[in-house]
Order: structure tokens, then sequence, then C-alpha cells
């Protein structure tokens, strides 16, 4: 077992799994965005919301919103900082059934209309996963590298995907199919061993014309 597992993550206090874990579903959040965020709507389940204030999560969320990591001082004052560079970040509870106790949804309002909904956990120790991303399951636990690949489910993705992985020598750790119908939406959920070697997201999605969008999330490792 690694020894970050048993003494938990170099952060910012008072809790691994309320603040640390917190800030890491922001800056997961922010890679899938891909761009500043400047407006988001949170709604915090569970613990999250009955306990959050204490633990500082709603700090933690906007600092991680921000692309700060778990460690930086800064997240005590994120909402500051947020205000003052007019970001709008607005908090909320919800109660969902079987929701994971430490968990977020959070909408991400952009230009154009453009929105971006996802759902995060955190699991303990600064450990989290990314559950569902616009409406998709995708449940990584973005400790690897990894490609989120939304596509319309159409012959020829997946292997033009893979064949462009294999050519770069770029090794795939696992791979999850999801479709909403056949011939409808559908995502590629790709984790890839770390190395020097990085998958270019642009160039992934001009691969097959049914690749709508490709995210790229940089792992812990």
């Amino acid at each position: 077992m690694p020894v970050w597992e048993i003494i938990g993550p170099v952060m910012i206090g008072p809790s691994s799994s309320h603040t640390a874990g917190a800030a890491h579903i922001g800056r997961i959040v922010r890679m899938c965005w891909g761009s500043e965020i400047m407006e988001a709507e949170l709604f915090m389940r569970g613990s999250f919301a009955s306990t959050g204030a204490g633990h500082g999560t709603d700090r933690a969320l906007i600092a991680g919103l921000m692309g700060m990591q778990q460690d930086d001082p800064r997240i005590r004052i994120a909402p500051q900082l947020a205000k003052e560079s007019g970001r709008r970040f607005s908090f909320f509870e919800e109660e969902v059934a079987g929701a994971h106790p430490n968990s977020v949804r959070i909408v991400v309002h952009g230009e154009d209309s453009r929105t971006m909904e996802a759902v995060g956990y955190s699991i303990g120790g600064g450990a989290v996963l990314l559950h569902k991303l616009d409406g998709f399951q995708v449940d990584i636990s973005c400790a690897l590298p990894a490609l989120i690949i939304m596509n319309r489910d159409v012959q020829g993705v997946v292997s033009a995907v893979t064949s462009y992985l294999s050519a770069h020598r770029i090794n795939i750790a696992t791979m999850k199919l999801h479709r909403d119908a056949r011939g409808g939406l559908a995502t590629m959920v790709i984790e890839i061993d770390s190395g020097e070697d990085r998958a270019d997201t642009e160039t992934i999605r001009r691969l097959h014309p049914g690749i709508v969008r490709v995210i790229g999330i940089e792992g812990d490792s």
C-alpha cells in the first residue's frame, strides 16, 4: 500500500475527504471544461451538504475550479479570490436517493449557452471518482491519465482511436464504452499508463467524423 494512502495527502485541511478531495474534484471538472470557469452551480449532497461548511468544502471546490492544487494555501481565501476575479459560484443542497455521501453535482456555464454537468465523489485520503459527465457514467479515479471521448455511435470510432494509441505506443490500462441508444450518443473512457508519451486530444478529435469532443485528464501518478 502506498504511504500516501496511510498518512494522507499533502493538503490544506482540515479533512482529506471534505477538503483535499473537494479541491481535487473541482480541478478535474476544470480539466473537463477545458478553459477558465467563470460561473458554476454546485449541488452538495450527503455529508458535503451537512458538514461541508465546517470542513471548508465550499472553499476547496471553488479553489479546484480555479485550478488550485490541494496543498495551495490560497484555498482558505478562494471565495474572495473568485469574487475579485468576477467568477460566480452558487451553492445549493440536494437529496438524491443512493447518492454517495461525499458527492457534488457541478453545472458549469459558459458563453453561447454552453453548459457541462459533472458528478464527483470524494472517497477518502484525497482520492476521488469522476462518476458522471454530461449524463454519461464514466467512473474513473483520475489516478492515471485518461481520455473521455464523446462521439456518435457509428462504426469505426473505436478502431480509429485504438489504432492511433497503438501507433504512438500509448498503452491502454482500462477502457469502457457507453451509449445512450444504438446509433445515438456514446462515450469512450480510456485510462492510459503514465509516461512521457501523451495523447494529443485535438488530433484524436480529427481521427473520425463521428468524434464530437475529446477531454484529456492528467493523472495523479
